[in-house]
């Protein structure tokens, strides 16, 4: 077995059933070696293209993502893929392919610094030296993109490593790494101040971000906002934690979000932010949501709980871990009253336009869409008006809104679409995207084809 037989072992062992990607010399000992084995290589038109095809695939069936590319511009070109993960905590292992080891650094044909170059934007990278560490590197690779604060790993591999001979190949059973102990389980002393304090309030509200989706948290925050009858409102990247339709839910927080939405925020007494960074564009003044409030951030990475404002009650956890313990508390609260003032807001704010009935009303279109689509369909949203328009008006029930939140990235939609209908061919998957969004990634029209992807 030489190292690109190992990888491709290595991909079979984690259950990868396909690899989005474009090939070139530099990777070409992978994808010969993906040839001889069930796992679908998927050749999508441009590298960027590939993660996010993985992104898409990642995000609904909740399993790693995988990409691979060559290397100089097909590893370069990569990187705004990785960039758009990074920023959404999508776990994706990337792998590209590198020029001969003893030519590293001499400016050789296709060479790029890509573990250099992509470093801010990954969780970890590896540029592999020897073949016989191959199988401890992919299990760790996969390990760190799917626990913790997800998010994507780059694994660089220079040819001569892909040709190289290993001798015994062993894949892991177990990862201990000493420097990477995620935390999931929220400590229960804080779980119970966190239930003391929503004894006392009057008008708490849930704020719903990314993380109740990435950790598989929605059914159980659901239940926790019916058992005690309290108001949600989502950032754009939580949309779907709860049913649009939802009577406890209030909408979309922040600049392009549901004014009672944001008036849910600014009248609250106490605030449960999870799984959210407390961002601009959901909260730009982080002192509203501290101002004579309780604000309990809880999130799987500590790094971000009090980043952008200062919690009353920190709590490093996974959400799902989170609410099933809090759902074991007992807690009296009775919120009836606040939940009749929102409900009166939301009639009282609703949008009152009179579109131009010569014209077609962008959010008329998005509702009537969200309507006709399948109870558990994929609405992906591209970045730009269409995305406002989606966020604001799409309705889901029991399926999945994915867009690029963090990063915004034009040209997102097609590529995740793709990807998302390749993970869960039995869902509907529809693209939304504008003129320009389109036009950035209308090659992919030619890859879908070419699979036979019934994307709408």
């Amino acid at each position: 077995m030489n190292g690109a037989q190992a990888m491709v072992k290595c991909l079979e062992n984690e259950g990868v059933e396909m690899v989005f990607g474009y090939p070139g010399v530099a990777i070409c000992p992978f994808y010969d070696s993906l040839l001889d084995t069930d796992i679908k290589s998927v050749l999508i038109r441009t590298e960027q293209n590939a993660a996010h095809a993985a992104s898409g695939l990642a995000r609904v069936t909740g399993k790693v993502g995988v990409c691979a590319v060559t290397s100089g511009p097909g590893a370069t070109n990569l990187i705004t893929g990785i960039a758009t993960a990074f920023a959404d905590s999508i776990p994706l292992v990337c792998i590209t392919g590198q020029v001969n080891s003893e030519l590293i650094g001499s400016d050789v044909f296709q060479e790029a610094d890509i573990t250099g170059a992509a470093e801010s934007f990954v969780k970890y990278s590896y540029l592999v030296k020897n073949a016989e560490d191959i199988p401890q590197i992919f299990k760790e690779a996969f390990y760190i993109a799917n626990t913790g604060r997800k998010g994507p790993v780059l694994i660089d591999v220079p040819i001569d490593v892909q040709n190289a001979p290993v001798r015994k190949f062993k894949y892991p059973d177990s990862v201990s790494m000493r420097t990477y102990k995620p935390t999931v389980k929220g400590h229960i002393v804080q779980i119970k101040k966190v239930i003391a304090e929503l004894e006392k309030a009057k008008r708490p509200v849930i704020c719903a971000g990314g993380g109740v989706l990435l950790g598989d948290a929605q059914k159980l925050l659901r239940e926790f906002s019916h058992r005690h009858k309290i108001p949600v409102v989502t950032t754009m990247m939580g949309i779907g934690a709860m049913q649009t339709e939802d009577p406890l839910y209030f909408g979309m927080v922040g600049n392009n979000g549901a004014p009672c939405a944001n008036r849910a925020m600014n009248e609250a007494d106490m605030i449960i932010m999870v799984g959210a960074r407390v961002a601009d564009r959901a909260v730009n003044q982080p002192e509203i949501i501290t101002k004579n409030k309780v604000l309990v951030h809880m999130d799987v990475d500590p790094a971000e709980i009090g980043k952008n404002a200062g919690p009353t009650i920190p709590l490093v956890g996974d959400a799902k871990h989170i609410f099933s313990d809090m759902l074991e508390q007992e807690l009296d609260g009775d919120y009836s009253e606040w939940v009749v003032c929102l409900q009166e807001y939301e009639k009282t704010m609703a949008d009152t336009r009179k579109p131009d009935p010569a014209f077609v009303d962008p959010a008329e279109f998005v509702r009537r869409l969200s309507d006709k689509m399948e109870q558990d369909a994929v609405y992906v949203a591209d970045v730009g008006q269409n995305q406002i328009w989606s966020c604001r008006n799409c309705k889901i029930r029991e399926g999945s809104f994915l867009t690029s939140g963090g990063m915004g990235t034009m040209g997102y939609s097609i590529p995740a679409a793709m990807g998302a209908k390749l993970g869960a061919p039995g869902r509907q998957v529809v693209a939304v995207c504008g003129d320009g969004s389109f036009q950035m990634s209308m090659m992919e029209f030619a890859t879908m084809r070419q699979y036979q992807v019934p994307v709408k």
